[in-house]
C-alpha cells in the first residue's frame, strides 16, 4: 500500500462519515459533489470532506483504492458507498438515511402560493398531471418547475395548488412563500424561505411604493451622495450620513432595512455591509432611484 492509500485508509477509518470531493463542504467546485453535500447536508450536522484536488497523488490514490474512476465517492463506517448517482438514488429511497443511521420523520411543510403566482402557473401547464416542483438546494438556491410528480416525492397542497419537492428540498421549505411580483424586467416570481440564512433581498421599485404607501416611516437609506440626492429623492428616504448610520445601529438586529442608491450597485454594498454587522432583513432597492424616476414618478428629475 502505497503512502497515499495509508493516509486515505487512516482518514477513513478515523470518522464516521468521509466524503472525498472536488473543493469542500462549504465551496463544492464540481455539480457532482455539490450534490452529495447537500444530501448529505440535509441529514448530518458533521462529516469528513477531503477535497482531491489538493493534490494528483490523492486523486488518483482515492481511485485506486476504491476502484471506482470517479468523484465525489462517500464512505460510511468505512464502507464505500458509491458515487453520486448511487448516493442519489439511495437518498430518495430512503435507504441512506438508514444507514447512517438516521431515520428522519417525513417533513410535513406548509407551503403559500399567492393567487398571483397561481394564476401564472397554472397557465403554463400543459397536461392534467403537471405540478409545481419546488427545488431548494443546500444553500437555499430556489427553483421552480413543471411537470409531472415522481414516486419520492413530498406532496403539499399549498391553498389548491399541489406543489411537489424532493425530501430534502421539503426539510428547507416549511413556511415559503410563492408570489409574482413586477421588476424591471418585467413579472418574477419571488419565493420567500423563512429558513434560509441572512442574505441581501432584491426589492422591486413597485414592491418599495407598496411598502411606503402601507407604511412612509419605513427605514429607507439613500446612500448617494448629498448632491445627487439634491437632483431627485424617494420620497420618505433618509441619506445615509454618519447620523444616519449610527441610528441604525441602535436598531434591533431584525429591524427590516431599506438601501436605495442611483441604480443598485452602492446601495447592494451598504446592504451587504450591515448584513455583515448582524442584521437580519435588509433590503436592495433594484434599479435604484433610477427606476423609480422611470416606472413610479414619471416627472421625477433623471441623471
Amino acid at each position: 500500500m502505497s503512502d497515499v492509500q495509508a493516509e486515505i485508509k487512516q482518514t477513513i477509518d478515523k470518522a464516521p462519515v468521509v466524503l472525498f470531493m472536488k473543493g469542500n463542504r462549504g465551496t463544492p467546485q464540481c455539480g457532482f459533489s455539490a450534490q452529495v453535500v447537500s444530501m448529505l447536508d440535509s441529514l448530518l450536522g458533521d462529516y469528513v470532506t477531503v477535497d482531491v484536488l489538493s493534490s494528483p497523488e490523492l486523486r488518483q490514490g482515492i481511485k485506486d483504492f476504491s476502484s471506482w474512476p470517479t468523484i465525489p465517492q462517500l464512505y460510511i463506517r468505512g464502507e464505500f458507498v458509491g458515487g453520486c448517482d448511487i448516493v442519489r438514488e439511495m437518498f430518495q429511497s430512503g435507504e441512506l438515511e438508514q444507514k447512517l443511521g438516521r431515520e428522519l420523520p417525513a417533513p410535513n411543510p406548509t407551503i403559500q402560493v399567492t393567487s398571483a403566482a397561481r394564476a401564472a402557473i397554472e397557465g403554463a401547464f400543459e397536461s392534467e398531471g403537471d405540478c409545481l416542483r419546488l427545488e431548494i438546494d443546500a444553500r437555499f438556491q430556489h427553483d421552480l418547475s413543471i411537470g409531472p410528480k415522481q414516486s419520492k416525492d413530498i406532496e403539499v397542497d399549498a391553498g389548491g395548488m399541489l406543489v411537489v419537492l424532493d425530501v430534502a428540498s421539503a426539510r428547507r421549505a416549511d413556511g415559503v412563500v410563492v408570489d409574482l411580483v413586477k421588476t424591471p424586467q418585467g413579472d418574477a416570481f419571488r419565493i420567500d424561505n423563512p429558513n434560509e440564512p441572512p442574505r441581501v433581498r432584491p426589492l422591486s421599485v413597485q414592491e418599495l411604493k407598496a411598502k411606503l404607501d402601507a407604511d412612509p416611516s419605513l427605514p429607507l437609506f439613500d446612500v448617494r451622495t448629498p448632491e445627487e440626492c439634491a437632483i431627485a429623492q424617494i420620497p420618505g428616504a433618509r441619506l445615509l450620513d454618519d447620523a444616519a448610520q449610527e441610528h441604525i445601529f441602535g436598531l434591533p438586529k431584525d429591524t427590516p432595512l431599506y438601501f436605495v442608491c442611483h441604480h443598485g450597485g452602492r446601495s447592494r454594498a451598504a446592504a451587504e455591509h450591515f448584513l455583515s454587522q448582524g442584521f437580519e432583513k435588509v433590503f436592495n432597492v433594484m434599479g435604484g432611484v433610477d427606476s423609480w424616476a422611470r416606472d413610479i414618478d414619471t416627472e421625477m428629475p433623471r441623471y
